[in-house]
């Protein structure tokens, strides 16, 4: 049997710089709370990162945004396309609305490229 892989794996855990190569908007499936989902990616891989546009997620979307170079109030979610920054990889577990424990990679501790004090390989 031939395999046909045609995507990236996942960004291993540690600090990685990225570029965000795609940007998709949603609502949540429980709460209908807004989001952007971004798309986080190097030569080695890539993590989704998905920010919530509720009152709680707005600390970290103005970090993320922060990381990248852009301040303001408002901000059209396309601007973030081809934007680069250092994150940290990192796996998380949570309980789901149905009680089943999931785990998933995320995206933390935004720093604008150059700026991070890190010695992991870029």
């Amino acid at each position: 049997m031939k395999l046909n892989i045609n995507e990236k794996p996942f960004l291993p855990e540690g600090r990685h710089m990225v570029t965000i190569t795609e940007v998709e908007e949603g609502k949540s499936e429980r709460k209908e709370i807004p989001f952007i989902n971004c798309r986080l990616e190097n030569e080695d891989g890539f993590v989704n990162q998905r920010f919530y546009l509720s009152e709680p997620g707005q600390p970290i979307l103005a970090s993320f945004l922060k990381a990248v170079g852009i301040e303001g109030a408002e901000v059209d979610s396309k601007e973030l396309k081809g934007k680069s920054l250092s994150v940290e990889v990192e796996e998380r577990s949570y309980e789901d609305a149905d009680g089943k424990e999931k785990t998933i990679k995320q995206a933390t501790h935004f720093e604008t490229v150059g700026s991070a004090n890190t010695s992991d390989k870029y």
